[in-house]
């Protein structure tokens, strides 16, 4: 009867999982919020402390709650694994090397600090021990690199500056995990001997697992990819990541630190591309498996009965990560709206957080009713990162509107007569040598001082400046501008800011490179005279090519792609609220000798 009760609650829990998947990751995605939020919520309602304490009285529930919260345990512990094996994947030794300066100056500065005053405050309010506190003020210093990234990109100025202060906090994860467990023994008792035989046992398994991956990876690799087995690909990925997670972890470090240390090695061969598609679709999911399990762990009555000691946890875990992320970026050069945004948009602590306090609970570091007040603090801040991330944009967007003229754009260099291209990065600077090839001048403006000080460099006429502020828009002297070109990729603030130009100047020529059709058709309707989506006619060429090379006849081939472009322009007239169609692309000489 045991025997099969057990896979009855095993096949009930994988449908809670799986349906939580099929539901929370499309329903959030389509208010564009991360999933994260929603694995949390879900663990809440269906853990023991939701609706499963409930199962006594309504026997049913039994079917849509998780019965045995520790049977998922593992999952979630290979969820992490490959979250950070994943991590590995996008930190490249090359990557890091070319943004060393500010992923290991700006970064290490952000998270040592953060750590220090949290740390600093734990110990003189709340009496914690020097070890409790380093552990708590490193875990809680951490941000959330699957939240902060896709809202703020990695192009803009914010999008830039907290990507490299998660890359070093990506990075230091391994050494904080490898710290907390090696000075476990030193907190129980004087185990200096302990800590030594740590480190150097650990040393020389990383020694072997770099000099392995070095050798052995690109031929294991070589051979799963001439077979052509996508099953084999994903094996051979799967046995890097376990066989290095299980020897940092037999030695006495974390196995995500060799997962980890398997990502960066794999991420320095051609086939990483391959091994990121393919173990992607399990890392998402076992990730959502850790996260709903974080989510079990949050007693709502807990949180009623503490909820003045929690708010007072976020709140202050939040002003000082922000003040302190804020001031180091306004120390380097960043402008007070960038610094502010960033700062706000960085406060909030990380998955990662749970993992660090995890690890210290383990080294007996911090007492388990400590972790899990931490935890509730931290699943509590994953959860308002969107709104902290609105709050610090509207609080910078204010910061830059008081902000003087002379500090955003030289009066010395007009923007009278010529074309106005907003954004010079790989789009506006060809657009730029386009035009000066036939020489029209131009003037551009970009938020990013490398970019500018290459361009000036060159002698291209580009000036610094932030275009959500409206002091620049007053400095580019639109009244005599002949036409205005946004070129950035970040859609929220083109069509901010074409709406704006738009009302300031109706009559003047805005060309707009759009993201796809539903975006072309959102700036029709702020103002846009042209709205080029970048993604369409490269699709609909590559589309070509293959039907071509497929063997299909040329002239069917031609006119499918005419009748889905035409397609194409009908959405966007519809969404636009457009009289005509506009035009997808220019006519060829092809179209035109047809």
């Amino acid at each position: 009867m045991a025997g099969s009760l057990a896979p009855s609650a095993a096949l009930s829990d994988a449908l809670v999982i799986l349906g939580a998947a099929g539901i929370v990751i499309p329903a959030f995605a389509r208010f564009r919020i991360t999933p994260i939020i929603g694995f949390i919520l879900v663990g809440l309602a269906v853990g023991p402390y939701g609706l499963g304490s409930l199962v006594g009285q309504t026997p049913w529930l039994y079917h849509i709650t998780i019965s045995d919260p520790e049977a998922i345990a593992p999952f979630a512990e290979f969820g992490i694994i490959l979250l950070l094996f994943e991590i590995g994947l996008e930190l490249s030794f090359n990557r890091l090397w070319s943004m060393r300066r500010l992923v290991f100056g700006l970064g290490a500065m952000e998270l040592a600090g953060g750590a220090l005053l949290i740390g600093l405050a734990l110990m003189s309010i709340m009496g914690e021990s020097l070890y409790a506190a380093l552990g708590l003020g490193l875990a809680l210093a951490l941000s959330s690199t699957a939240l902060v990234l896709p809202i703020s990109g990695t192009q803009g100025p914010v999008g830039r500056a907290a990507l490299s202060m998660l890359l070093f906090e990506d990075i230091a994860l391994v050494p904080i995990i490898f710290l907390l467990g090696a000075i476990a023994p030193t907190a129980a008792a004087d185990g200096g001997a302990v800590l030594l035989d740590t480190l150097w046992r650990g040393g020389l398994v990383i020694m072997a697992l770099l000099l392995a991956g070095r050798f052995l990876l690109p031929s294991l690799f070589a051979q799963a990819a001439q077979t052509k087995s996508p099953e084999l690909f994903l094996a051979a990925s799967l046995l890097v990541v376990i066989v290095a997670a299980l020897a940092t972890g037999a030695v006495g470090l974390s196995p995500i630190m060799g997962a980890l240390l398997a990502g960066l090695l794999i991420a320095e061969t051609e086939y990483h591309n391959e091994v990121e598609a393919i173990t992607k679709p399990f890392k998402g999911l076992a990730l959502g498996v850790f996260l709903i399990t974080i989510g079990m762990g949050i007693d709502l009555r807990v949180v009623w009965a503490n909820l003045g000691p929690l708010a007072a946890g976020v709140v202050g875990v939040v002003v000082i990560k922000a003040l302190v992320t804020g001031l180091l970026l306004r120390v380097m050069g960043k402008g007070r709206g960038t610094a502010l945004e960033t700062g706000i948009l960085m406060a909030s602590p990380s998955e990662t957080t749970l993992i660090v306090l995890a690890t210290a609970t383990q080294a007996q570091l911090i007492l388990p009713a400590t972790a899990q007040f931490w935890q509730i603090v931290t699943a509590i801040g994953l959860t308002i990162t969107p709104a902290l991330a609105k709050v610090g944009e509207a609080f910078a967007k204010r910061l830059e509107a008081r902000e003087p003229a002379s500090a955003d754009l030289p009066r010395e260099e007009p923007a009278g007569d010529r074309a106005v291209i907003l954004g010079f990065g790989r789009v506006g600077r060809l657009v730029g040598e386009m035009l000066a090839m036939h020489d029209a001048p131009y003037i551009a403006i970009d938020s990013d001082p490398r970019l500018v000080r290459e361009a000036r460099l060159a002698g291209l006429p580009v000036l610094f400046g932030n275009v959500a502020s409206e002091t620049v828009i007053d400095r580019l002297d639109l009244d005599h501008a002949r036409a205005l070109i946004v070129t950035m990729d970040e859609p929220v603030l083109v069509s901010r800011i074409v709406k704006k130009l738009h009302k300031l100047r109706p009559e003047l020529p805005i060309i707009v490179r759009a993201r796809d059709a539903d975006h072309a058709g959102e700036l029709y309707r702020a103002g846009a005279s042209h709205a080029v989506p970048e993604t369409l006619e490269s699709s609909l060429q590559l589309s070509e090519a293959v039907l071509v090379d497929l063997g299909v006849p040329m002239g069917p081939v031609i006119a499918s792609i005419h009748e889905k472009r035409d397609e194409l322009r009908q959405q966007i007239m519809e969404d636009g609220d457009l009289a005509i169609a506009p035009k997808l692309k220019s006519t060829t000489l092809r179209e035109r000798t047809a």
